[in-house]
């Protein structure tokens, strides 16, 4: 059973969309993967996150770099938060900072808050090669900052709440969160409707671990080897910092994917970077937004 719930409001000259789709059983934990090169300068990365079709279940939307939609937005992903009934998702969303996405470590600069895996630079966005894996060859505004990699614990929950991540948004979040926002670009909403309709990519069949886990960028209408630049038999990778490591596939009865074995290194905030915590269904609208259109969404990391 699934609700959901649609908002839409005009705000000046953008349109801020907040879709919430709830589901009583928890999505899986975050698979692990090694995030493919940048392959164009001025591509932003957004990580790939578990969505939610109401006939097939959760399904895996892979890790993709993409075109902001103007120059100075940064990418908010999205996130599964627990609100006391059901576990609703909070779209993901651009915006000039970054806002509050659960706490959620999805890896590759995105530790749980902030970003620290590049930063714009008047008309430029520099990549910090310390956190992102960029193509030098075509992409050389870079550089390394090692000081934002802390070796701390972290895990593969992929949701806020109990059994999750438990972190609340802190003030730059909240601001962020105030400010306008521009909800995903056609390419994004076409990644995820070529993801759902891709039956390895639905945790029903893969046991969490998604056949296509990061591409380097959207390609065509389906998912290809070539688009594919960072499948699942990376996960054991994790000598060269970006891999997650792996972690026991979810089930139906893991409404908190607590189990998750320890990942590694996580980055510090910069920037400014969830939820609410599920048990039964519940005829009640789910709360709390995130900017974007259509339904579902929420990877990982490190350096």
């Amino acid at each position: 059973m699934v609700l959901l719930i649609v908002s839409v409001a005009s705000v000046k000259t953008y349109a801020q969309i907040s879709v919430g789709i709830s589901v009583n059983v928890a999505p899986p934990v975050l698979p692990t993967y090694s995030q493919p090169p940048c392959p164009v300068d001025g591509y932003l990365w957004t990580p790939g996150y578990w969505a939610y079709d109401q006939d097939g279940g959760y399904y895996w939307v892979p890790g993709v770099w993409v075109s902001p939609p103007q120059i100075g937005y940064l990418w908010t992903p999205g996130y599964w938060g627990y609100d006391g009934a059901v576990y609703v998702f909070h779209e993901g969303y651009w915006g000039r900072h970054i806002g509050f996405y659960g706490g959620v470590n999805y890896g590759y600069g995105y530790g749980g808050s902030g970003y620290v895996g590049g930063r714009w630079a008047g008309n430029s966005f520099q990549y910090n090669t310390a956190v992102v894996n960029v193509n030098k060859t075509v992409v050389h505004n870079t550089y390394i900052n090692n000081t934002v990699v802390n070796n701390v614990t972290v895990n593969n929950n992929s949701f806020n709440g109990p059994g999750g991540v438990t972190a609340k948004p802190g003030p730059q979040e909240r601001a962020a969160e105030k400010e306008n926002h521009v909800q995903p670009t056609s390419d994004q909403i076409n990644h995820r409707q070529i993801a759902v309709k891709d039956q390895s990519q639905f945790a029903r069949n893969n046991n969490g671990h998604p056949a296509t886990a990061a591409m380097n960028k959207v390609n065509g209408s389906r998912f290809t080897p070539e688009g594919n630049k960072a499948q699942l038999s990376s996960r054991a990778n994790a000598g060269d910092g970006q891999a997650h490591n792996a972690n026991a596939a979810p089930s139906a009865n893991n409404p908190a994917n607590s189990h998750a074995p320890a990942r590694r290194a996580n980055v510090a905030a910069v920037n400014n970077g969830g939820a609410r915590p599920a048990g039964q269904h519940s005829n009640r609208a789910p709360r709390r937004q995130a900017s974007a259109p259509h339904e579902e969404r929420p990877h990982r990391e490190r350096r």
